[in-house]
């Protein structure tokens, strides 16, 4: 186990935590779409009471396809799983996450950033 402790007076307070779901909704722009997603597993380090986390982003992502007239087509709406970076200021969320793009006829596999701002609950 990893932890960081600081002094507060007599307590001890942990800065360092494993997080398995913070009650987080965040909505955000990536490779050409949207998604919506919350946050999941992660690791997280409290800074001067502004949590920051590394993690798991089970999300849904909202683009439509650019296939050729005739070709088969992807679901608008595709589940997907990301990771990055989520802060918290009391209720704001501000969100960097990063989602895998599979490789298609026309382009390669690449990992594609996005940004994104929600809310906690």
């Amino acid at each position: 186990m990893c932890s960081l402790f600081s002094k507060d007076g007599n307590a001890q307070t942990t800065k360092l935590k494993a997080s398995l779901f913070e009650g987080i909704l965040v909505g955000g722009y990536t490779d050409g779409g949207a998604y919506i997603n919350c946050t999941g597993p992660a690791v997280k380090y409290v800074v001067k009471k502004i949590p920051i986390m590394a993690g798991l982003l089970p999300s849904l992502k909202i683009k439509k396809d650019q296939a050729q007239d005739g070709a088969t087509h992807n679901s608008i709406i595709t589940p997907t799983l990301g990771f990055g970076l989520t802060a918290c200021y009391k209720h704001l969320v501000v969100q960097l996450p990063a989602f895998y793009s599979a490789k298609t006829s026309t382009s390669d596999g690449l990992w594609k950033l996005g940004a994104g701002i929600g809310y906690k609950f």
